[in-house]
Protein backbone atom coordinates (compact mmCIF):
# COMPACT_ATOMS: atom_id res chain seq x y z
CA UNK A 1 0.00 0.00 0.00
CA UNK A 2 1.25 3.22 -0.92
CA UNK A 3 0.43 6.18 1.71
CA UNK A 4 1.46 9.93 2.09
CA UNK A 5 0.36 10.86 6.09
CA UNK A 6 -1.81 13.72 6.52
CA UNK A 7 -0.60 15.52 9.95
CA UNK A 8 -4.33 16.36 9.96
CA UNK A 9 -4.92 12.93 10.55
CA UNK A 10 -3.47 12.86 13.77
CA UNK A 11 -6.16 14.77 15.36
CA UNK A 12 -8.64 12.84 17.64
CA UNK A 13 -8.65 9.36 18.55
CA UNK A 14 -5.19 7.44 18.54
CA UNK A 15 -6.47 5.05 16.03
CA UNK A 16 -3.92 2.55 14.56
CA UNK A 17 -0.32 3.35 15.45
CA UNK A 18 2.50 0.98 15.54
CA UNK A 19 5.20 0.51 18.05
CA UNK A 20 8.98 1.39 17.13
CA UNK A 21 10.08 -1.02 20.26
CA UNK A 22 12.58 -3.51 19.21
CA UNK A 23 11.88 -2.52 15.03
CA UNK A 24 15.29 -2.54 13.17
CA UNK A 25 15.60 0.86 11.56
CA UNK A 26 18.01 1.88 8.50
CA UNK A 27 17.65 5.59 8.45
CA UNK A 28 19.71 7.03 5.15
CA UNK A 29 20.41 11.22 6.43
CA UNK A 30 23.87 12.70 5.07
CA UNK A 31 23.38 15.94 7.55
CA UNK A 32 25.13 15.08 10.55
CA UNK A 33 23.03 16.67 12.93
CA UNK A 34 19.59 15.56 11.46
CA UNK A 35 20.69 12.10 11.63
CA UNK A 36 21.64 12.29 15.38
CA UNK A 37 17.86 14.04 16.17
CA UNK A 38 16.26 11.27 14.19
CA UNK A 39 18.40 8.05 15.56
CA UNK A 40 17.86 10.03 19.18
CA UNK A 41 13.67 9.98 18.26
CA UNK A 42 13.71 6.76 17.62
CA UNK A 43 16.23 5.34 19.73
CA UNK A 44 14.03 7.03 22.71
CA UNK A 45 11.55 4.90 21.05
CA UNK A 46 13.43 1.65 21.64
CA UNK A 47 13.89 1.32 18.04
CA UNK A 48 17.34 -0.24 16.82
CA UNK A 49 18.89 2.30 14.32
CA UNK A 50 21.73 1.81 11.87
CA UNK A 51 22.90 5.32 9.88
CA UNK A 52 23.96 5.45 6.52
CA UNK A 53 25.88 8.97 5.33
CA UNK A 54 24.70 8.55 2.15
CA UNK A 55 22.56 6.24 -0.58
CA UNK A 56 25.17 3.86 -1.65
CA UNK A 57 26.50 2.77 1.90
CA UNK A 58 22.34 2.71 2.53
CA UNK A 59 22.46 0.25 -0.58
CA UNK A 60 25.58 -1.19 0.65
CA UNK A 61 24.20 -1.86 4.56
CA UNK A 62 20.80 -3.27 2.82
CA UNK A 63 22.49 -5.81 0.71
CA UNK A 64 25.03 -7.16 3.48
CA UNK A 65 22.14 -7.77 5.95
CA UNK A 66 20.39 -10.59 6.44
CA UNK A 67 16.82 -11.09 4.49
CA UNK A 68 14.23 -9.10 6.56
CA UNK A 69 17.36 -7.82 9.29
CA UNK A 70 15.45 -4.39 8.78
CA UNK A 71 11.76 -3.50 9.03
CA UNK A 72 11.53 -0.15 7.70
CA UNK A 73 14.15 2.44 5.50
CA UNK A 74 14.15 6.36 6.31
CA UNK A 75 15.50 7.56 3.26
CA UNK A 76 16.41 10.98 2.78
CA UNK A 77 16.15 11.77 -0.71
CA UNK A 78 19.06 14.44 -1.29
CA UNK A 79 22.04 12.89 -0.25
CA UNK A 80 25.88 12.66 -1.89
CA UNK A 81 27.61 9.60 -3.70
CA UNK A 82 23.39 8.12 -4.34
CA UNK A 83 20.56 10.20 -3.97
CA UNK A 84 17.40 8.47 -1.94
CA UNK A 85 15.76 7.82 -5.56
CA UNK A 86 18.65 6.19 -6.72
CA UNK A 87 19.42 3.96 -3.51
CA UNK A 88 15.09 2.93 -3.28
CA UNK A 89 15.67 2.12 -6.78
CA UNK A 90 18.87 -0.23 -5.99
CA UNK A 91 17.20 -1.36 -3.41
CA UNK A 92 13.60 -2.52 -4.89
CA UNK A 93 16.36 -3.56 -8.21
CA UNK A 94 17.60 -6.76 -5.95
CA UNK A 95 15.57 -8.93 -7.06
CA UNK A 96 17.66 -12.37 -5.09
CA UNK A 97 16.13 -10.72 -2.42
CA UNK A 98 12.80 -11.62 -0.68
CA UNK A 99 12.57 -8.60 1.21
CA UNK A 100 13.41 -6.00 -1.10
CA UNK A 101 10.21 -4.81 -2.09
CA UNK A 102 8.69 -6.12 1.01
CA UNK A 103 10.97 -3.93 3.34
CA UNK A 104 8.89 -0.94 3.63
CA UNK A 105 10.99 2.64 2.51
CA UNK A 106 9.81 5.93 3.82
CA UNK A 107 11.26 8.86 1.85
CA UNK A 108 12.03 11.33 4.93
CA UNK A 109 12.44 14.95 3.10
CA UNK A 110 12.81 18.78 3.59
CA UNK A 111 10.48 18.23 0.10
CA UNK A 112 7.01 18.93 0.49
CA UNK A 113 6.03 18.99 -3.01
CA UNK A 114 3.19 17.13 -4.18
CA UNK A 115 5.22 15.90 -6.93
CA UNK A 116 7.85 14.72 -5.07
CA UNK A 117 5.89 12.59 -3.09
CA UNK A 118 4.53 11.16 -6.16
CA UNK A 119 7.89 10.62 -7.59
CA UNK A 120 8.98 8.70 -4.38
CA UNK A 121 5.81 6.75 -5.04
CA UNK A 122 6.25 6.08 -8.53
CA UNK A 123 10.16 4.73 -8.15
CA UNK A 124 9.59 2.32 -5.08
CA UNK A 125 9.16 4.02 -1.88
CA UNK A 126 6.35 3.00 0.46
CA UNK A 127 5.06 6.62 2.14
CA UNK A 128 6.38 9.83 1.78
CA UNK A 129 7.35 12.39 4.96
CA UNK A 130 8.39 15.75 5.35
CA UNK A 131 10.73 16.63 7.82
CA UNK A 132 11.07 17.54 11.30
CA UNK A 133 10.01 14.30 11.77
CA UNK A 134 6.83 13.90 13.38
CA UNK A 135 7.71 9.92 15.40
CA UNK A 136 3.57 9.68 16.17
CA UNK A 137 3.05 10.52 12.34
CA UNK A 138 5.98 7.62 11.97
CA UNK A 139 4.11 5.11 14.08
CA UNK A 140 1.00 5.57 12.59
CA UNK A 141 2.48 5.67 9.22
CA UNK A 142 4.04 2.29 9.69
CA UNK A 143 0.62 0.65 11.14
CA UNK A 144 -0.62 1.92 7.92
CA UNK A 145 1.44 0.06 5.45
CA UNK A 146 0.95 -3.24 7.67
CA UNK A 147 -2.25 -3.16 7.17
Amino acid sequence: MKYTPDYQELDGASEHTISLKGLKILLAEDQYINAEIIKSLLEDREAIVDVAEDGQIATELFKKSKEFEYDVILMDLRMPNMNGFEATEAIRGMHERKDAWKTPIIALTADAFAEDAEKCLEIGMDAHMTKPVDIDLLEKTLAQLKK
